[in-house]
């Protein structure tokens, strides 16, 4: 069964804007996890609960959700992605007390 797709604005932004060899090898990327969640690698520590899938050079951060579905997470260089979401998920959580 496949599952569906939440995909942010800001991600879909960076997607459209891809050089179109990329793009294409991202659009089947997320076809494969659509297909097959678990595809991805489980990642740890401050990104435990969170998928990475390989494209290239890129990475797909994603997470399964309930109900058959995938929201995806950051798009990007595997230089920077991993990076780039804990901050991305530290501004979402807020300030810690």
């Amino acid at each position: 069964m496949v599952y569906r797709l939440r995909v942010p604005q800001s991600v879909e932004n960076l997607i459209r804007g891809l050089h179109p060899g990329l793009k294409r090898k991202v659009r089947a990327g997320l076809d494969v996890i659509r297909e097959n969640p678990a595809a991805g690698k489980e990642l740890r520590d401050d990104l435990a609960g969170l998928h990475s899938l390989r494209v290239g050079r890129f990475r797909i951060i994603y997470r399964i959700a309930p109900k058959r579905l995938i929201e995806l997470v950051a798009l990007g260089p595997r230089r920077t992605i991993y990076e780039d979401t804990v901050r991305l998920l530290r501004r979402e959580r807020g300030p810690r007390r």
